[in-house]
């Protein structure tokens, strides 16, 4: 919900904490995630477990975010038109990414019957089990969410840019 706070006013600590957080845990994620087909295989459950203990961190984090977004203010943010609906549908669905790319991911690892052992500190429940058939299909999907999301960061990176350096208004100071 937005209300008539000046387009200055910063977004709640929590909301930034988190913002944060998950794009940290994006950016560990997803180049774990592509190096783990070129890592000696000595090495290569290590970056599994790093990359699918990260991802589920991020999955609860982003939970936790998408909570803390609905039941809040945000500040009010600065123009509209054409613009400003792109920057809403590339928000809407990066939120949608962050959390399809995780579930699918952890749906994948438990269908083809690796259960998410957290950090190494315990084993998460699988909701499925082993589902051979279905585990190619999350993976897919895992996969192409991860990708759909790079292109989401991209432009979200391009929409930061854009308004911090050519339109010069408060936008990024709003997340910092």
């Amino acid at each position: 919900m937005q209300t008539d706070r000046s387009s200055t006013i910063p977004y709640l600590a929590p909301m930034r904490a988190l913002h944060w957080i998950v794009a940290l845990g994006v950016l560990a994620t997803w180049p774990l995630g592509m190096m783990i087909k070129f890592t000696a295989e000595p090495f290569k459950l290590t970056f599994y477990m790093l990359h699918e203990s990260i991802g589920f961190l991020v999955l609860w984090v982003m939970l936790v975010r998408i909570g803390i977004r609905l039941t809040s203010e945000t500040p009010v943010s600065s123009g509209g038109g054409p613009l400003a609906a792109l920057a809403r549908l590339v928000h809407a669905l990066l939120y949608l990414m962050l959390v399809v790319m995780p579930v699918s991911g952890f749906l994948a690892t438990n269908a083809h019957r690796f259960p998410l052992s957290w950090f190494g500190l315990f084993t998460v429940w699988s909701p499925i089990g082993k589902l051979p058939t279905l585990a190619p299909t999350f993976s897919t999907i895992h996969t192409w969410s991860a990708w759909i999301l790079l292109a989401l960061f991209a432009l979200h990176i391009a929409g930061v840019l854009f308004h911090h350096l050519i339109k010069r208004d408060g936008t990024l100071h709003k997340m910092l």
